[in-house]
């Protein structure tokens, strides 16, 4: 009879540990972040244009290749420009000779000092010309002012285009940005700097990792929601924009995290 009755105390008391356990558990899933649901966006998109109208020479992209910050994409025709560098070449280069030439007159006092002032004057407005041609003529190459994807392409070779003419489009893919919507009930649980699991939205469904850069402090008061972004790497460009995705954001403790 008495081991009878320790095996019902032992019951009880597993049974008392299990009802605790279960508890924690459901009051833990309760309190986790909910997984939200986002879209994965290129960081920035450039519409490229010129400061510099012309003909378009030749264009050294196409639709989907990647191109790096600084590389040359459309070359316009500047056939003028160069001539205009070589003519401010030589010019400068006659005064200073001029002037090296006057040196010798000037110290033996046999020109005036105002003729040295007028000849350096020239000297150095001839060197700002020069610059000034180079600087035109550096407009009628076209660099891309980021690395990224080329996703139109909007200008043909012999096209001639306007100044600030759009060319072509440009998608910076490297970081990604996801775009998420949560309700207001989360506003002081999400907090910049947290991480999130993120699964885009594709058969393999492989997770990444991105962290919190942007949490809106203004509340869209006709649906009870606020915005929050997360910067996603992606250096090898293996993730694509466009896609929906699952955001799962991951905490250690309330108000905390990871």
């Amino acid at each position: 009879m008495r081991y009878f009755c320790a095996i019902l105390q032992a019951l009880c008391l597993l049974t008392i540990l299990l009802a605790t356990r279960l508890s924690v558990y459901a009051a833990l899933s309760e309190d986790a972040l909910p997984v939200l649901e986002g879209i994965i966006e290129a960081s920035e998109t450039v519409e490229l244009g010129t400061q510099s109208p012309g003909i378009v020479d030749r264009i050294l992209v196409e639709r989907g290749d990647y191109v790096k910050k600084g590389q040359k994409v459309v070359l316009l025709k500047s056939n003028l420009e160069k001539i205009e560098v070589k003519l401010a070449e030589a010019q400068i280069k006659f005064y200073k000779n001029k002037l090296e030439r006057s040196l010798g007159l000037f110290k033996k006092k046999l020109a005036a000092e105002i003729e040295k002032v007028e000849l350096e004057t020239e000297v150095e407005i001839r060197r700002l010309e020069l610059e000034k041609a180079r600087e035109l003529l550096k407009l009628k190459t076209i660099r891309s002012p980021v690395n990224g994807i080329v996703l139109k392409r909007l200008v043909a070779p012999g096209e001639y285009v306007e100044q600030e003419a759009q060319m072509l489009v440009i998608t910076q893919l490297d970081p990604l940005y996801i775009e998420v919507i949560a309700p207001v009930r989360l506003l002081d649980r999400i907090k910049r700097g947290m991480k999130a699991r993120i699964i885009p939205e594709s058969p393999a469904e492989t997770e990444y990792i991105a962290r919190v850069t942007i949490v809106d402090q203004v509340v869209d008061a006709a649906s009870g929601t606020f915005g929050v972004r997360l910067q996603l790497p992606n250096p090898d460009m293996t993730i694509h924009a466009g896609l929906k995705c699952r955001v799962h954001f991951l905490e250690t403790a309330r108000g905390e995290s990871l």
